[in-house]
């Protein structure tokens, strides 16, 4: 535990593990069996995780369930989307409220293409927090919006949000891939890398990430891979204003240690 004094009083500062990815039914490349808001919640207090965040394709759909299935657990859950750009690249946005996840969502929403097919690309189930199936999504959340990286990310912080890029180490999807670098007009709150990599190797290979945070998540898809990836982080508690000082590294708060499990060969 640490301590920072601020105007006289001091704040108590605790160690939390926090993974800021996962996935639910929502998400058409999931397991539809296993990533249930309860499957989740009891995999994530398993793990020893202080708090998550839902962060389906391009909707919000299962947050609030996710976080009624939490209710008296002790487990935290943020409001997530994580955006697909019109160049392909992933932002994770992460929201105070579900109904500022929604917003943001109903926008994402006005720019989507298509729609889903089951066969080809899988289940998009909305659930309840007693995992029952509510409303079959049929959007093509799997897909890229018409939104530029620039929109995606002023759309975030517009929902009073906090944009991180997502898994920036990955050949696909990620912004060094399809960008080759991060614009300058970009308001990043943070950088995800996944477990396939550590803040090291990218700092080496890629100069730009000195001037961001650095986190990592487990993007999980999959029960078992809920907690390969956490972040260690300094909050007075586990909540949204306190992990977005820590993110800034505001008043004592910040970003510790980044752990993962290599990935599997």
């Amino acid at each position: 535990m640490g301590h920072f004094k601020k105007r006289g009083r001091q704040v108590d500062l605790n160690i939390y593990n926090v993974d800021l990815h996962i996935h639910t039914v929502l998400s058409p490349c999931t397991e539809i069996a296993d990533m249930t808001p309860r499957a989740i919640v009891r995999v994530a207090l398993e793990r020893g995780l202080d708090m998550i965040a839902v962060c389906d394709h391009n909707s919000a759909r299962n947050t609030a369930a996710t976080r009624r299935a939490a209710a008296d657990s002790g487990l935290v859950v943020i409001a997530g989307i994580e955006i697909a750009s019109s160049e392909e690249v992933h932002f994770v946005g992460l929201f105070p409220s579900d109904e500022e996840a929604a917003t943001a969502q109903e926008e994402v929403y006005g720019h989507l293409l298509g729609e889903n097919d089951e066969d080809v690309f899988g289940c998009q189930a909305v659930v309840n927090e007693n995992d029952e199936v509510e409303d079959l999504d049929q959007r093509l959340l799997i897909s890229a919006t018409t939104l530029s990286a620039e929109k995606v990310v002023k759309l975030i912080h517009d929902c009073n949000g906090l944009a991180v890029a997502s898994h920036v180490d990955r050949h696909s999807y990620g912004i060094f891939s399809q960008l080759g670098f991060i614009p300058g007009s970009l308001e990043l709150d943070a950088l995800e890398i996944s477990r396939r990599t550590d803040s090291d190797t990218m700092l080496k290979k890629y100069r730009q990430c000195t001037d961001y945070t650095l986190i990592t998540s487990s993007d999980a898809h999959f029960l078992e891979d809920v907690g390969k990836a956490y972040t260690i982080v300094r909050m007075a508690e586990r909540s949204f204003k306190e992990l977005g000082k820590a993110l800034a590294g505001q008043e004592g708060r910040g970003i510790l240690e980044l752990r993962s499990i290599a990935q599997e060969v």
